[in-house]
Parts: C-alpha cells; sequence; structure tokens
C-alpha cells in the first residue's frame, strides 16, 4: 500500500505563481534513507526539495535537509524560506527554526515584505580563475571567491549581466561551484544571475545562499547595510538585503502554487 506524504510546491521570492524559484516542502515523521529521499528529489525535479522533522534535540523546531535532482546540498536558502512559509502558513506563529547538518541554526520570521530568512553571511575574497572566466563568454572587471565554492563575478553594468550566455557544460566540469554574476541594477541596487551546472541546475531562478554571498559583498561595496536585488532569470526573483553581524537576512514573499499528497511506494 502506499504511503501518502504530505508535499507542498511553493514559488520563493515571489509575490504571484510563476515567478521566483520553485521548492518542495515535505514533512516527513522520520527520515527516510538518503537513497529515497534522492529519488523523491528527482521525481520533484525542481532546484531544491526540503525535508523537515520535528526537531527532538531541544535546538530548533524542525531539522531541515535539502536535496537537488542530483545530490543533498549544505545550504539552500530559498527552500528554507518556503519550508517557513508551508509551516507557518499550516501551523501559525510568527517565526519557525531550522536545525541543518552543516548550515547551523537558520531562521525564518513574518515580516512586513512576508517573510525574513536569517542565512550565515559567506564572505569571499579578491581571487582570480581564467578558466571560469573564459567559460562565462565575458571578462567580469573583477573575480571574488570562497573556498566553499562560491564565486562572484563583477561586472560593469546589469546589460552584460543579462547578456551572459556561458558554456554550461564547461562550467559543469569544473565542480559543483555557484557562478554569481553580479552588477549594479537598473530598477534595484543589485542585479545578479547564478549558475550552479555541477549541482544539477543550469541557471538558478533565485538563489538564497548566493546573496549570503552578495550581502557580504555589496553591503561592503555599498557603505551601507542594505539593499534590494533582483536575479535577473527567465522567473526572476526579488529580495530585500540586509546584514546584520554575521548574518545576511533575505526578506521576500511566498506563495502556495499545489498543496496535497505525494504517494511512496
Amino acid at each position: 500500500m502506499s504511503r501518502k506524504l504530505p508535499y507542498w510546491h511553493v514559488d520563493a521570492f515571489s509575490d504571484r505563481p510563476f515567478a521566483g524559484n520553485q521548492a518542495a516542502v515535505m514533512p516527513l515523521e522520520t527520515w527516510l534513507d538518503d537513497a529515497t529521499l534522492l529519488a523523491i528529489a528527482e521525481e520533484n525535479m525542481f532546484a531544491e526539495t526540503a525535508f523537515v522533522i520535528r526537531d527532538e534535540s531541544g535546538q530548533a523546531d524542525w531539522e531541515l535537509r535539502w536535496f537537488t535532482p542530483s545530490e543533498e546540498v549544505r545550504l539552500c536558502g530559498h527552500a528554507t524560506l518556503a519550508s517557513g512559509h508551508a509551516l507557518l502558513e499550516r501551523d501559525g506563529g510568527e517565526r519557525v527554526t531550522f536545525r541543518t547538518r552543516q548550515a547551523g541554526i537558520l531562521e525564518v520570521r513574518r515580516s512586513d515584505a512576508g517573510y525574513e530568512l536569517g542565512l550565515p553571511l559567506i564572505p569571499t575574497e579578491r581571487g582570480a580563475w581564467d578558466e571560469a572566466v573564459r567559460l562565462l563568454g565575458a571578462t567580469p572587471q573583477e573575480v571574488w571567491l570562497n573556498p566553499e565554492r562560491y564565486g562572484i563575478y563583477l561586472f560593469e553594468n546589469e546589460e552584460q549581466v543579462r547578456k551572459l550566455d556561458p558554456d554550461l557544460r564547461g562550467l559543469k566540469a569544473l565542480g559543483n561551484d555557484q557562478f554569481i554574476c553580479t552588477a549594479p541594477g537598473t530598477q534595484t541596487d543589485v542585479v545578479s544571475r547564478v549558475f550552479v551546472p555541477g549541482g544539477g541546475v543550469d541557471e538558478d531562478s533565485f538563489t538564497g545562499s548566493a546573496h549570503a554571498a552578495l550581502t557580504w559583498f555589496w553591503t561592503e561595496r555599498l557603505g551601507r547595510d542594505s539593499f534590494t536585488a533582483f536575479q535577473a532569470s527567465q522567473r526572476g526573483g526579488h529580495a530585500s538585503c540586509r546584514r546584520v553581524g554575521d548574518q545576511a537576512w533575505l526578506g521576500g514573499p511566498c506563495v502556495t502554487v499545489v498543496e496535497g499528497s505525494f504517494f511512496l511506494p
């Protein structure tokens, strides 16, 4: 007999369906084996599927893990925001916390923007990666790198970022890196596009973890603690970004597109 698992399909960092980044959110009673979790994520075919179970450690409300269609990841922002949205809409309350395996305790809380998500800031240092630059198809002004496989490629203007047509197969061969291409925006303070072909996502619709890196980068450059951001993917996604201590607080709305059951043999 099939088991019925709760299932939400949420568009995060968007105030309307069919924009922002899609995530599946699936609360479980206990952890399924990793192969099954990966198979579910592959079936969903979203950038991330978020799985949560009640946290028995007392450190947070829920345990949280994220899977792409090809692997488990150490941090995913938009699926965390989507998880907070689904659980707060279902259970009520003003905030919810998540204990993760590699990113610490994360929090989602209600805000004027809909929700705010607190992530660890991801600092970068000035560097060089000539092979990646060649594969992006245009030369950035600067390259900033983090050893956890985040790279920021700074371009002069938004038009250059929007026109990028990178060699995705070549970037995939370099490994599971985020190639975060950014510039000053025209309608927002900052614009970006994010390519993660090594992680199974050629171009991400909206990337929360990338904005944890961009929050560090742009607050340093702009000389202030907050800015507005737009990720110029095909679907597009908006966020407000604030730097508070060692955290990036990303604000944005979510929309539930589907709520139902996932049938597992």
